[in-house]
């Protein structure tokens, strides 16, 4: 368990992320109004029929989204994200999985299609002020369609969904997630910062399977030529059994 000197560390950290992209705001970005939408769902193999004891820590991960750009008038990225996981321990699951991502301005000048290959770890422990959540992802990016170059990305999470005892069922949500490229590919990708995405929301615990997320994100994407500061709203759907 995490003592109180890390928790402050971390939640530092996610504060120092979250001032990034305002600090690298330059004068000639541009800027966006989008909406996102995002349902993940995850769960023990158990929920989808399969009693086999040998599956009991392995967990299952299905993830859709749909971006809208260009002041929400048109479509610009899906997002198609399944996995599996296995439960090391109560806090913390490795995880495996692909994804499909389609993608057309403002986020890219030439639409195309991206696959990914991706491995995270994700730690998640409740405290007396609230849930904290890091997740640490790696993805093996490709476009084969456009090129054979493989693009590798490191990106960092960290949130924390703080109940409001005045509001029973709803919290408070503050999440930063920082990307870094690890290699430059003739496709896109360029090596170094990528982009941040910090998000403050409110969250509601539907009942003990479903709680729903919806706020506010800043979006700042590193592009070749001018960079993209976008401003979401952002509507969540979490589910798990």
């Amino acid at each position: 368990m995490l003592n109180k000197q890390k928790i402050l560390a971390l939640l530092a950290a996610s504060g120092l992320m979250l001032s990034g992209p305002i600090a690298a705001h330059q004068d000639n970005d541009i800027q966006d109004f989008q909406t996102w939408g995002n349902v993940t769902a995850t769960g023990k193999f158990e929920s989808l029929g399969f009693k086999n004891p040998k599956l009991e820590k392995f967990r299952w991960w299905m993830e859709g989204q749909g971006r809208f750009g260009e002041n929400t008038s048109q479509f610009s990225q899906a997002l198609i994200r399944p996995g599996i996981g296995y439960q090391v321990h109560r806090t913390t699951s490795v995880w495996l999985g692909y994804a499909w991502a389609p993608t057309a301005q403002p986020f890219t000048n030439t639409p195309f299609d991206e696959q990914r290959i991706w491995q995270q770890a994700l730690w998640a422990d409740r405290f007396s002020f609230g849930t904290l959540t890091a997740r640490s992802r790696m993805e093996q990016r490709f476009s084969p369609w456009q090129s054979d170059d493989t693009a590798y990305r490191y990106r960092q999470l960290v949130r924390i969904l703080m109940p409001l005892p005045q509001a029973p069922g709803f919290g408070l949500v503050l999440q930063d997630e920082f990307f870094v490229s690890m290699n430059e590919a003739s496709w896109g990708p360029r090596t170094g910062f990528d982009n941040n995405r910090a998000f403050a929301g409110v969250a509601y615990t539907i009942n003990k399977n479903a709680r729903t997320e919806i706020g506010y994100m800043n979006h700042y994407l590193n592009k070749r030529g001018p960079n993209l500061m976008d401003h979401i709203l952002s509507v969540n759907l979490f589910l798990n059994f």
